[in-house]
C-alpha cells in the first residue's frame, strides 16, 4: 500500500510503528506482545491483550519454542497453517502445517483457533482433521468475508 500511496493519501488511515521482535507495545486500548518467528524475511508475531482477552497471530512461521508463548491460553490463535500434514523441505523452517498448529495451540492452552495461509488448492476440510489430530477446541478456516469476535 505504501508504494502506491500517492503523498498523504493514505496517511490518515495508518500509523507506523517501528519496533524490535520482543518489545511490548501499547497501542490504544492493546497492549501488544511481539515475537520474533522464523521465515525467510524479518518476522514477528503478536499477542494482543485488552479486557483481560487475548488474540495471538503468527504470520507465516516456522516451527519455533516461541510459538507456545505467544499462544498461551489466548482466547484466539490466528495461525498461519500453509500445509495440512508435511512441509516440503523447501519450506522446512519457514511456514507451518495445520499438525504442527495443532500441537502448539493444544500445548498453549488455546481457547479457539483459527488458521490461515492454506497452500492454494488445499481444501479447508483437509487441514481441519489435520488439526484436529493435536487440538480439540474449535477451529475454523479464514475465508473471505468472515467475522470472528473475540470473548468467551
Amino acid at each position: 500500500m505504501l508504494a502506491i500511496d500517492e503523498p498523504g493519501l493514505l496517511e490518515p488511515g495508518y500509523r507506523l510503528t517501528g519496533f524490535t521482535p520482543g518489545e511490548t507495545l501499547r497501542l490504544g486500548p492493546y497492549e501488544v506482545r511481539t515475537f520474533a518467528l522464523p521465515h525467510w524475511l524479518p518476522n514477528a508475531g503478536a499477542r494482543f491483550s485488552a479486557a483481560g482477552l487475548v488474540l495471538a497471530y503468527t504470520g507465516d512461521t516456522g516451527s519455533s519454542p516461541a510459538l507456545v508463548e505467544l499462544a498461551r491460553d489466548a482466547d484466539l490463535l490466528i495461525a498461519e497453517a500453509t500445509y495440512p500434514d508435511d512441509i516440503p523441505q523447501r519450506h522446512e523452517g519457514n511456514l507451518s502445517s495445520a499438525v504442527e498448529v495443532g500441537r502448539y495451540a493444544a500445548e498453549a492452552g488455546v481457547r479457539r483457533l483459527l488458521l490461515t495461509h492454506l497452500w492454494p488448492g488445499t481444501e479447508p476440510r483437509e487441514a481441519l482433521a489435520a488439526v484436529g489430530r493435536g487440538f480439540a477446541g474449535p477451529v475454523e478456516v479464514a475465508a473471505p468475508g468472515l467475522t470472528v469476535t473475540v470473548g468467551r
